[in-house]
């Protein structure tokens, strides 16, 4: 296990102004939280946190990071808690260790919908801050280079999720080193076989034609030596992995791959990139369309480079990859080179993104996702793409992912192009709507009014946003024939309940589903996006499943001191499931109020006096009061039904009180008995779908505080 110092001396090695005594603390305070613990290895536990530390020194990150890599796993699997890590550290390492946690929690091998809304939560890490993701990463990537250890089935379902997740996610974040060192390990679980007979074949090829990474390399340096240009030339063997995947793309052996060495040329400033990549064409024929110029277009990462394919000896292709310094760090760590630390100090690298612009860039099209499937094809686009970049008539560019269609390249313009896309030109010819585009091309759309988006287009495009854009002008044709048949299933639902689908009950329950309005959601039931069954128990969840009571009413605040006794406060109804805080009375115990209680204005200067409270875990008894406001209809029976649909959600009513009486409606206050906030919801929506109902709210009031 590698030990504080020698992890110290990683970290001083870039930034000689570390907190030192802030990392031993925490080496410290993990290994006392993991003692006793071991990895099934047998090495103890606490082994694997440390080594994730000094992955994140390679990336030369900061303090906080490498912290909290060191106690990303106390919340999740030892006695440490948020408060405590808080406390001893600070809050910004206690909220990345909680997001970590919270990571490691995600199914992200599970079904579709599931691993969609995992995704979400994935990006909404990322949004509050990527060292989260960093360290995951980090994580991903210790447990993936020491899991033989694990049982088989376990190594299969890691080494999937890391090929289908956290690669391309490392990848897409720029960080091709830790993609390329992910896919390898998992493709040695995957398909062992298939990588060892390609590291066999370049044991073959070397030992036929000799060190041709060294005689290139060679080549490139004295034609640079020529022309007085000072550079460094690294070059490589491309790895199993990407050699498999080139094999299974393309349909060919190993013997008729090219292009399985690159090159990388890395020299001080843009002008002498583009000096290089003149004297390497002219020393080397160029592969026509092989060219990628990311210095003049970057990818939205940061990363810059010149990218071309030469034929090199024995009529070989090789890849050359042109940069600076700067942009080889950025190319190198990606997003990560956002706080890369050297000398002490933040790195001010030029070309490193800002993390908050990337996150946005990467998931402004995310929030357009209509269902779960599209989210996720937005996504796993987003992550595995590689670009092509395109012009319209005028010289604007267009960012496409390879393989997009001159649709696709429509509805990247504006959704009302591509919907009325009747042809395209590339280059001035005119050109089938399913053409792959190509680096460089100028594209024309043609456009016809009427037109209208067709159903073989979904198979044509390959953007999320293209694709979105289709399924919902097809979605609206069909709309008409959807909501009738919604209607019918919504009314046979509501029956099976006892209940009617008045236009009251399905605007409720669109507003519980978070769906626009009742039509809408007439129409994902009749299109069999959502069931009935979602739609009736948004309304009437009492009456689809029940549960007995739990947590006893003497014990359902947490945090009070041994015999001090509590109460409820009367102005705020305190109930679980909302935050509380306590007031102390000499010789009346505490007082508990809601969080948010007008009330604790008067307490701002008697801190002294507060108690950190909260809930109790588990369902609660039905004791907890709550007063609803309600003005409803001033016809016969209304009164008696909302007393009925009380019942219906096991509610109790212990008093009600008509505050205003009018010859069309009442206004009264009904005091329930209820679990918890949840409990308390299924109520004011049960109520609130009666059409004879015109208001409900919950009942507050200063003047009955204690």
């Amino acid at each position: 296990m590698i030990k504080v110092e020698e992890l110290l001396k990683l970290v001083r090695a870039y930034n000689p102004k570390t907190n030192e005594d802030l990392i031993r603390r925490a080496y410290a305070y993990g290994q006392q939280a993991h003692e006793g613990q071991y990895r099934r290895s047998g090495e103890p536990y606490f082994t694997h946190p440390v080594e994730v530390a000094a992955i994140a020194t390679e990336m030369m990150l900061d303090d906080a990071t490498i912290i909290t890599a060191l106690l990303h796993d106390t919340i999740e699997d030892t006695g440490a808690t948020y408060t405590e890590v808080a406390k001893q550290f600070s809050q910004e390492v206690a909220d990345m260790v909680n997001g970590v946690t919270k990571l490691t929690n995600l199914e992200l091998n599970s079904n579709e919908t599931k691993q969609s809304e995992n995704f979400r939560k994935l990006f909404m890490a990322m949004s509050r801050d990527m060292r989260v993701i960093l360290v995951k990463l980090s994580d991903r990537l210790h447990n993936m280079r020491t899991i033989r250890a694990m049982k088989p089935e376990k190594q299969i379902q890691k080494s999937r999720e890391t090929m289908d997740i956290f690669a391309p996610l490392a990848g897409r974040m720029g960080m091709q080193w830790m993609r390329e060192e992910l896919e390898d390990l998992a493709f040695k679980v995957l398909n062992p076989e298939g990588r060892n007979s390609i590291i066999r074949r370049f044991i073959t090829l070397e030992r036929e034609t000799g060190s041709i990474i060294g005689q290139i390399q060679d080549e490139i340096l004295s034609e640079l030596a020529k022309h007085d240009i000072s550079a460094e030339v690294l070059g490589r063997a491309k790895k199993p992995y990407s050699i498999w995947r080139k094999m299974e793309e393309k349909k060919i052996g190993f013997s008729r791959l090219s292009d399985i060495y690159g090159f990388r040329v890395i020299t001080d400033s843009d002008d002498e990139c583009y000096r290089i990549l003149g004297l390497i064409h002219r020393r080397w024929r160029s592969v026509p369309g092989r060219f990628k110029d990311y210095i003049s277009q970057p990818k939205t990462n940061g990363y810059r480079s010149i990218h071309t394919t030469v034929l090199g000896p024995d009529g070989k292709r090789v890849e050359v990859q042109i940069r600076t310094r700067q942009m080889h760090e950025v190319a190198e760590s990606g997003v990560a080179a956002h706080w890369a630390y050297r000398d002490g100090r933040r790195a001010e690298n030029p070309f490193a993104v800002d993390p908050a612009k990337w996150i946005s860039s990467l998931t402004e099209r995310f929030e357009t996702g209509d269902d779960h499937d599209e989210f996720l094809e937005h996504v796993k686009m987003e992550m595995y793409a590689d670009q092509v970049f395109c012009f319209t008539p005028k010289g604007e560019v267009i960012k496409l992912p390879r393989g997009a269609t001159p649709l696709d390249f429509a509805y990247a313009i504006h959704t009302r192009i591509g919907e009325s896309c009747v042809g395209a030109k590339a280059d001035g010819m005119r050109v089938p709507l399913w053409t792959r585009l190509k680096n460089g091309q100028s594209i024309e759309i043609i456009t016809a009014e009427g037109q209208s988006p067709q159903a073989s287009w979904i198979d044509i495009v390959v953007t999320g946003r293209a694709k979105s854009a289709i399924r919902r002008a097809l979605k609206f044709e069909d709309r008409e024939r959807f909501i009738k048949l919604g209607n019918e299933l919504a009314r046979v639902g509501f029956e099976h309940v006892g209940k009617k689908a008045t236009p009251r009950a399905l605007t409720t329950s669109a507003k519980k589903l978070g769906i626009q309005d009742a039509e809408e959601l007439l129409a994902q039931l009749g299109s069999a996006e959502i069931t009935s069954t979602t739609v009736v128990h948004a309304v009437y969840p009492e009456l689809i499943s029940n549960a007995p009571d739990g947590v006893a009413s003497n014990r359902a605040i947490v945090g009070l001191s041994a015999g001090q006794s509590f109460k409820c406060a009367d102005c705020c109804q305190p109930i679980p499931g909302e935050r509380i805080v306590g007031i102390t009375y000499r010789g009346r115990g505490v007082i508990v109020h809601s969080i948010d209680c007008d009330a604790m204005v008067e307490f701002e200067n008697q801190t002294d006096r507060w108690v950190d409270l909260q809930w109790h875990d588990g369902l609660h008894a039905a004791v907890h009061r709550v007063t609803l406001d309600l003005t409803i209809s001033n016809d016969a029976g209304v009164l008696g039904r909302i007393c009925s649909l009380i019942g219906e959600q096991k509610a109790n009513i212990s008093d009600l009180h008509f505050i205003d009486k009018k010859p069309d409606y009442f206004r009264l206050l009904i005091d329930l008995e209820l679990r918890d906030a949840e409990h308390l919801h299924s109520v004011m929506t049960a109520i609130e779908a009666d059409t004879d109902v015109a208001t409900i709210a919950r009942y507050r009031d200063l003047e009955r505080r204690p």
